[in-house]
């Protein structure tokens, strides 16, 4: 597949290539470069052709629509993927920081049932199989 994704961008390269070409010849349009002019269009063309060509060879490629919107704002796509790992890090730091609240949170609280219930306790920490003493 690697190949395959490897030949449409060199294709999507080339047909950028060649749609800056032509936007550099219609810009400062001469008569005489008509067969010029054509010639990159005709070029153009082919160069769909062989896109359209490939499409078949990645049709597994799923793309996260998000992407799309980075491309529509003007920012790089490549930014998706850092930014993406920068959200999932700071998730995965409120979760850490939430989960060790509730540890300290639960040793508090069995230390503090065991000095108003310890028979009690003693009962619960049996049935969980959790012989240890408080926190």
């Amino acid at each position: 597949m690697a190949s395959s994704l490897e030949n449409l961008e060199t294709q999507l390269e080339m047909f950028i290539e060649n749609v800056r070409q032509i936007r550099i010849i219609v810009g400062d349009f001469q008569p005489q470069g008509q067969n010029v002019l054509n010639q990159k269009i005709q070029s153009l063309v082919h160069g769909l052709q062989e896109i359209d060509k490939l499409k078949s060879q990645v049709q597994e490629v799923h793309v996260p629509l998000e992407v799309f919107d980075y491309i529509d704002q003007g920012r790089n796509p490549q930014l998706y993927t850092k930014d993406c790992i920068e959200k999932a890090l700071t998730k995965n730091e409120q979760v850490k920081g939430k989960i060790d609240a509730y540890r300290k949170f639960k040793a508090h609280l069995l230390l503090e049932l065991s000095s108003v219930f310890p028979n009690e306790l003693t009962k619960y920490r049996a049935i969980r199989g959790d012989e240890r003493s408080p926190p």
